[in-house]
């Protein structure tokens, strides 16, 4: 098992603990949890990686880290993320596929967001691509996509997509293929143009090959 993956179990077990804990203990929406020392030690696993925890769930919204005063599970609405972060990531094999879904509705979102836009879908960063594409003849997919993420300005699509990638980005961490070339050419060329459909559909067809 690499390093990577090791990291990613450890830190989906830490969440699986952190919620059976919010459980058992029956801690309400605004109560505090207990510190990082604490739940190391109870944990069984190391601090820094408490600490990466509980980072992305603030990030997520369902634990608000106040200075100087502790880490608080999150307002009622948000606590109910917790049962959607153990339903749709950590049960079964089906959930990586929701996942991998929710992941790419983002994705789409954006790029309809980016064709709709004559300054977005006119930066040079686009052009960019191609001249990797050219030259190179592969990009990096998880690049291109953050980008199309950054560009579309939505800041909370952005770091909900982080999440997501964090939990189904292995094969997206990785140079594109030959016979990807022209889909992802077509994608960022409709792009430009402002044809959402076909953007889209070269997007869809480009997921099939990843």
């Amino acid at each position: 098992m690499d390093k990577q993956t090791e990291n990613k179990k450890v830190f989906l077990e830490i969440v699986h603990q952190l919620r059976q804990l919010i459980q058992v203990e029956q801690i309400q929406s605004g109560g505090k949890l207990p510190s990082e020392r604490v739940l190391s030690e109870r944990l069984g696993v190391g601090r820094s990686s408490v600490r990466e925890a509980l980072r992305s769930l603030e990030l997520l919204g369902l634990i608000e880290t106040r200075h100087g005063g502790g880490t608080f599970l999150a307002t009622t609405h948000n606590h109910q993320l917790v049962e959607v972060l153990s339903m749709f990531i950590l049960d079964n094999e089906k959930s990586k596929k929701d996942v991998e879904l929710t992941r790419q509705i983002h994705e789409k979102e954006a790029i309809r967001v980016i064709t709709c836009t004559e300054v977005l879908r006119t930066l040079p960063v686009w052009d960019s691509y191609f001249v990797k594409l050219e030259i190179d003849g592969a990009v990096n997919c998880r690049d291109v996509l953050r980008e199309i993420l950054i560009t579309s300005g939505n800041r909370l699509s952005l770091k909900i997509w982080f999440q997501l990638v964090a939990y189904d980005g292995d094969r997206l961490n990785r140079l594109s293929m030959e016979e990807e070339k022209l889909i992802i050419q077509t994608m960022l060329k409709s792009m430009q143009l402002g044809y959402e459909k076909e953007a889209l559909q070269a997007y869809e067809k480009w997921m099939e090959t990843v």
